[in-house]
């Protein structure tokens, strides 16, 4: 492999996890059919996904919640949309999937790759000991892990790249965000003045699935985190 010199001076790269290395809309999608059964299964996973990235916008607004909370609040508004009792038991083991949620397949290979280059964190819309299960599962070592119950507040919100700087103590030219939201992290990120990496996911389809639509434009596009891994080391 021979190292891209865009990626010259970079110490470090930050990753979302739920979306970028974990496959969060398959995630969600059997999640859904879990919960809601035969309602689930009669409508399409985008439209799903779409309702999922709305129901989990508004239950984010506000005061600040942990994101089993916030997960418990997306299966009720579920049910009550499509008609489905949900239970508070139905609503608990909802959340409690984020940590069976699959990994995308290159993220081990990818991350082991880049790690052994840069210093890797995590920057994340979760709790930490929903994380601690992904990261069980994934094996990896990140330097720092920065969620969301840490910081109190969700991304598009800034707290999240404000802290994975200060813990780093790198200047921001050293640093790269990788991340295949442009609403929850490729926006945010590029208005504090990070460079960016968009790992498109989603293969250009036209819905945003579970992510809100936003307009953004990273510096670096990329199918996977092989391709990233290929290129940056």
């Amino acid at each position: 492999m021979s190292r891209s010199a865009w990626f010259d001076g970079v110490e470090a790269l930050t990753f979302d996890c739920y979306g970028t290395i974990v496959d969060w809309e398959s995630g969600i999608s059997r999640a859904l059919i879990d919960l809601l059964g035969d309602e689930a299964r009669r409508r399409s996973d985008d439209d799903l996904l779409v309702m999922y990235g709305e129901f989990e916008a508004r239950a984010e607004e506000g005061a600040f919640r942990n994101y089993r909370e916030v997960l418990e609040d997306v299966a009720c508004a579920f049910g009550a949309e499509l008609g489905v009792e949900v239970s508070t038991d139905d609503a608990a083991r909802f959340a409690r999937s984020v940590g069976t949620w699959p990994l995308f397949p290159d993220s081990v290979d990818a991350l082991t790759t880049l790690g052994r280059s840069y210093r890797l964190a995590i920057v994340s819309n979760v709790d930490d000991d929903l994380f601690a299960r992904t990261a069980d599962r994934l094996g990896v070592t990140f330097a720092e892990v920065v969620t969301a119950q840490q910081v109190r507040s969700y991304k598009p919100a800034p707290a999240h790249f404000d802290e994975a700087l200060r813990r780093l103590g790198l200047p921001r030219e050293a640093v790269v965000h990788v991340a295949q939201s442009l609403f929850h992290d490729i926006a945010p990120a590029k208005a504090l003045g990070l460079r960016c990496v968009w790992i498109d996911r989603r293969g250009g389809r036209s819905s945003g699935g579970a992510t809100p639509p936003a307009k953004a434009t990273p510096d670096r596009t990329f199918p996977d985190l092989a391709a990233l891994a290929s290129d940056a080391t």
